[in-house]
């Protein structure tokens, strides 16, 4: 069980010794408790404080290290005859975080008692609230007995009980108790859901709750009985022990059963357990480790399954696991592992991972010190893609048999002081060596050197300039470039200068409702053109390209080493952005570049040849808190005619809202981008029925192969209300992958608050 559900089974109240620990699922009382009999804590008088007076004859003798008790009360009636004393009207006893209020305290010295009766309210420092017909505290306020008791908990979840005891050992006994966190609703007597039992047990020295005779009632009607029920008191963090199971289906495993099983072995190191027990498969075993150290933590999780489906491997698994260890407070060091048999594993067990075409997996040492960075690493990638498959079946096996390790992979960065004028060096050092199992191999040290100025002009002209040297050394072993005959093994040294100057122009417009700030934008790019030898480089980190808004202003455009941003351009641009209290916010961003030379290896790979490239930009709106809207674009150059659109917009309120949202992406010859031309609407409408109930449904739609319609659609239908959470799931996927079944999926999940829940 979770520490969400534990700590709310238990309700700790103290009076020195005295600590009316509560557990919650337990039994009716002789009269069920009906709508107002709880008194919300809003309409308790504050405690207002009281000055301690000197209760040696009053109270019990204490030791030195008890602490102290103060008293409040309008009139105290000592009968010396039969030791005992009275303290009447607005009584006051505040000790250590709780405070008692009672109409009449009676303290009988001789039999070491004390006696609370009359609107006895006891408030804890943490909220709880208890109120009692009576109280009485005995044998040096070690046991306590306390009769007819009503309390509202700090979450304004409630409990009744007919009568509460505590021993001497800590140990407490309820019985006939009432436990629910739902509110009464007006005309009913009985709350949404509730939990009762015949007798509630709390053992101190074990930190078990137990549960005699409980039942689930919903609505007043029962729905489960379980005669003995046991969870760790909400002191526990952590003890081995069954969780809630999950119940699912899916069309690859059938109906299934998930049993949960954790294991403490200590309080750094935990299992847990999970083997799927399926209608159409084996038992799917699965399981996570984690052990935590002073300095870091590893974290591994895994299946496996023999699966029996001819058209599949024989032994089917996957791991994921990831570690790191702070050294020192300079070195870190990091691992992450991921492993899959095979490429459809994964989907078909609905195993989270990032869905890319590569399963990624790496190591990495890092150091950090102010103005320093260094980092080492390995890389080793598996192929999971079906769409390149699909799109291009010789592409993706020459890929899968030719998967690359990368390592070392090693970096550093260092960013100097600042000099009188403003300006700092920044010095990079990146060196990779790539293996293919039957390709080229490359290994690869490079260099770059900048030189930054920025500066701002007395008229409020912004400048950044700057002027860097890239130098690399390449070793090639077995390189044949497209369109190349022969092989190409060598050594290739490359450099590459580059002088950037960015200028920006605020002008700032200021009303009383709106603030506006338009900037114009250029930035000079001075570069040699050509120099990347693609004939006797291979392109290994720089493949894909794209341009837009955010990056059509940078020195360089690649996101890697292997390809130089060649020859010298010009970009040019505007901001836009209104703040304000009529429009909201609103911004918009457009910008273009002009080439001196048609032939850049840039603007060649996203299919833009000429001087000048496409536009891009970026418009974004929130007018009001009703609408929402944001729009990434590239237009042809010459015809306007999009080539990327991207847009995502929401529109209504709680009630009822509306999100969309699109993108359009051309075919680009030049990418390994394993999709060609997409398109593709994403809709989803949410509409509240009543206060607790609502529903959406959504859509998402292929738009560019209308064979395929739609990729996947389904809907919600959701109730939740303060203690009560149900969800039921409809949702059917295309896959565009044969290996996979189509179909419908059906999940539902339902809660209680504080007790956890259970579903798909």
């Amino acid at each position: 069980m979770s520490s969400s559900v534990k700590k709310i089974f238990m309700l700790g109240l103290s009076l020195g010794a005295l600590n009316v620990g509560a557990a919650f699922a337990v039994d009716e009382p002789e009269k069920t408790p009906v709508a107002g009999e709880v008194l919300k804590k809003e309409t308790v008088k504050p405690f207002t404080k009281v000055e301690p007076l000197n209760l040696t004859d009053l109270a019990p003798q204490k030791s030195d290290n008890e602490p102290n008790i103060y008293f409040n009360a309008d009139e105290l009636i000592n009968d010396d005859k039969n030791k005992v004393i009275q303290a009447i009207g607005d009584v006051v006893v505040k000790r250590e975080g709780l405070t008692l209020y009672a109409d009449k305290l009676i303290y009988r010295q001789s039999a070491d008692s004390i006696e609370a009766v009359g609107n006895v309210r006891l408030e804890e420092q943490n909220g709880n609230v208890v109120y009692a017909d009576n109280v009485e505290l005995s044998n040096k306020m070690t046991r306590a007995e306390m009769n007819k008791i009503k309390a509202v908990l700090q979450d304004e979840s409630k409990l009744w009980a007919e009568h509460f005891h505590k021993k001497e050992n800590n140990n407490k006994v309820m019985r006939k108790a009432v436990y629910t966190p739902c509110d009464f609703c007006e005309g009913t007597e009985n709350p949404l859901w509730q939990i009762k039992a015949r007798k509630v047990t709390h053992d101190a020295e074990a930190k078990d709750i137990n549960y005699n005779d409980a039942l689930l009632e919903f609505k007043g009607v029962p729905v489960f009985y379980t005669p003995f029920f046991s969870h760790p008191d909400p002191t526990v963090k952590r003890r081995s022990g069954f969780l809630v199971p999950n119940i699912g289906s899916s069309n690859y495993l059938g109906g299934t059963l998930q049993v949960n099983y954790f294991w403490n072995i200590n309080s750094s190191t935990d299992i847990l357990f999970t083997p799927i027990f399926t209608t159409y498969k084996d038992v799917v075993w699965g399981g996570q480790y984690r052990q935590y150290f002073n300095k870091g933590y590893v974290d591994m999780s895994g299946s496996y399954l023999r699966d029996n489906n001819d058209a599949r491997p024989e032994n089917r698994g996957n791991l994921f696991a990831y570690g790191r260890y702070e050294i020192n407070d300079y070195w870190v060091a990091d691992a992450n592992l991921n492993y899959t048999s095979d490429t459809l594993y994964l989907k078909e067990l609905d195993l989270e991972h990032d869905d890319d075409a590569w399963l990624m997996s790496n190591v990495r040492l890092q150091y950090f010190d102010n103005r320093d960075y260094a980092a080492i690493e390995a890389y080793y990638y598996k192929l999971i893609s079906y769409d390149l498959r699909r799109s291009n079946n010789y592409e993706y096996e020459r890929r899968k048999y030719n998967r690359p390790f990368v390592a070392p992979v090693a970096d550093y960065e260092n960013i100097s002081d600042v000099n009188s004028l403003g300006a700092y060096w920044k010095n990079n050092f990146s060196m990779a060596s790539v293996y293919h199992e039957e390709d080229a191999q490359t290994q690869r040290m490079s260099m770059i050197n900048a030189w930054v100025l920025p500066w701002t002009s007395s008229f409020g002209e912004r400048y950044r300039i700057q002027a860097s040297l890239k130098s690399d050394l390449y070793y090639v072993d077995k390189y044949q470039a497209a369109n190349q005959d022969n092989d190409f093994s060598g050594e290739v040294i490359r450099t590459f200068p580059q002088v950037g100057v960015e200028w920006r122009l605020p002008f700032v417009k200021a009303t009383e409702n709106t603030r506006q700030i338009l900037e114009p934008i250029v930035v000079g790019v001075l570069a040699p053109n050509g120099g990347n030898m693609p004939e006797k480089i291979p392109n290994e980190d720089s493949e894909d390209v794209e341009l837009d808004d955010t990056n059509i202003l940078s020195l360089d455009r690649y996101s890697g080493y292997d390809r130089n941003d060649t020859g010298s351009r010009v970009s040019y641009g505007f901001n836009w952005s209104s703040y304000g209290n009529i429009m909201g916010r609103t911004s918009a961003f457009i910008a273009q570049s002009y080439q001196f030379s048609n032939h850049s290896s840039f603007t060649g790979n996203i299919d833009n040849e000429g001087h000048f490239t496409d536009y891009v930009g970026r418009i974004y709106a929130a007018p009001s808190q009703y609408l929402d809207l944001d729009y990434r674009f590239r237009l042809g150059k010459d015809d306007l005619k999009i080539q990327y659109s991207e847009l995502g917009a929401r529109v209504g309120s709680s009630m009822l809202s509306l999100y969309a949202s699109y993108i359009f992406l051309q075919e680009n010859q030049n990418s390994s981008e394993y999709f060609k031309e997409r398109k593709e609407l994403y809709t989803s409408i949410k509409a509240a029925l009543t206060r607790d109930w609502s529903v959406s449904v959504y859509n998402r739609q292929d738009l560019a192969d209308s064979r395929r319609g739609s990729l996947e659609h389904g809907g919600n239908l959701i109730y939740e209300d303060e203690c009560f959470m149900f969800i039921t799931t409809v949702k059917r996927s295309n896959s565009n992958n044969p290996e996979l079944d189509d179909g419908y999926e059906f999940n539902f999940t339902f809660y209680l608050k504080t007790l956890g829940g259970l579903g798909a």
